[in-house]
């Protein structure tokens, strides 16, 4: 054999190896997290349907709402980001991630009167709602529509309507291929581009890179942890192109009664800030907290967005009536 032949065969037989280590190690990977979203959920037949949910803790319920690309461990994860233990944490997955399927009504209305059916058949009677992002949109609906199952209401950068600056993506700067890339839940590509140019998720989340590379290491891990979270995109697609083609309306806020807490930052990548505005303008009785950095997932303000958190639960349990069926016990 000559010279050039080996070094070719050579160069072919290390290719084949590395292609074959990324394939091993994909598919583990692809496994576990496919192993992790089968576990620690329950499937409730109710009213509007089959209904994926997790249901976690003791205390005053809370219904988790999460937002898109995420299901109902997303939901979990959020709650545990904002609250302690005292809470008893319903974490639904939308239509269309996970195990919960798409109906032919997939609007943010019947997403809330399937939360409303969910909580019925828990016998929960009344809850602390969190929204989200895209969950922001049936948390209102469900205040609106079903008001005395909502005690407070908790909006974190809303993908809700606005009349004059609407949510978006940013497709001018490298997501418009991700965007693709999401909508057809191609789970290799997405786990590739997490280890190879991570940059580019993490924009895709609404975050500018230049942020979180100058942030701590808690809040670099917990971006990284959000964007893993979404693996796999096969099982979201169908929720994720829900989430995508829904055409945002004006909301009857003056109808929602609870008092209501909204977070957003000035710098969002999906623009919620005009939306959180407009939220608080027409609810009644809500508060808005605004940061000036952060992006849509409000990095290096979580110890301030808890501290929020906690402060207005506080008075919004003095101004409540909270029951947790299963200990028929008042929280307050």
């Amino acid at each position: 054999m000559s010279q050039s032949g080996f070094v070719l065969l050579t160069m072919s037989v290390v290719a084949g190896g590395l292609l074959g280590a990324i394939a091993f190690f994909y598919r583990q990977e692809l496994d576990r997290a496919r192993t992790a979203v089968r576990a620690g959920s329950l499937i409730a037949d109710t009213r509007a349907g089959q209904i994926e949910y997790a249901d976690n803790g003791v205390g005053a319920p809370l219904l988790s709402i999460h937002g898109a690309g995420g299901g109902f461990d997303q939901g979990l994860a959020n709650a545990a980001d904002l609250v302690d233990e005292g809470f008893r944490v319903i974490a639904p997955s939308r239509f269309g991630y996970l195990r919960t399927p798409v109906p032919h009504d997939a609007s943010a209305s019947a997403q809330a009167d399937a939360h409303d059916a969910l909580l019925s058949a828990l016998n929960i009677s009344s809850a602390i709602v969190v929204g989200i992002s895209a969950g922001a949109r049936s948390a209102i609906e469900l205040a609106v529509r079903h008001p005395s199952k909502v005690a407070a209401l908790i909006l974190i950068s809303p993908g809700t309507y606005s009349p004059t600056s609407p949510v978006s993506i940013d497709v001018a700067r490298g997501s418009k291929f991700t965007f693709w890339l999401v909508n057809r839940g191609a789970d290799f590509v997405w786990w590739l581009i997490e280890r190879l140019a991570p940059s580019v998720l993490i924009r895709f989340v609404g975050v500018r890179p230049d942020l979180v590379a100058a942030s701590s290491k808690a809040d670099q891990d917990r971006v990284m942890s959000i964007i893993r979270s979404i693996e796999p995109l096969s099982l979201r697609f169908p929720g994720i192109n829900v989430d995508s083609v829904a055409q945002l309306k004006e909301q009857a806020l003056d109808r929602i009664l609870a008092p209501t807490l909204i977070i957003s930052a000035r710098d969002d990548g999906f623009n919620t800030l005009p939306a959180a505005q407009f939220a608080a303008a027409g609810i009644g009785d809500a508060k808005l907290v605004i940061y000036d950095t952060g992006g849509h997932l409000l990095v290096g303000h979580q110890d301030a967005v808890r501290a929020e958190v906690r402060l207005f639960l506080t008075e919004a349990r003095n101004r409540t009536r909270l029951i947790d069926p299963r200990s028929e016990q008042t929280l307050t």
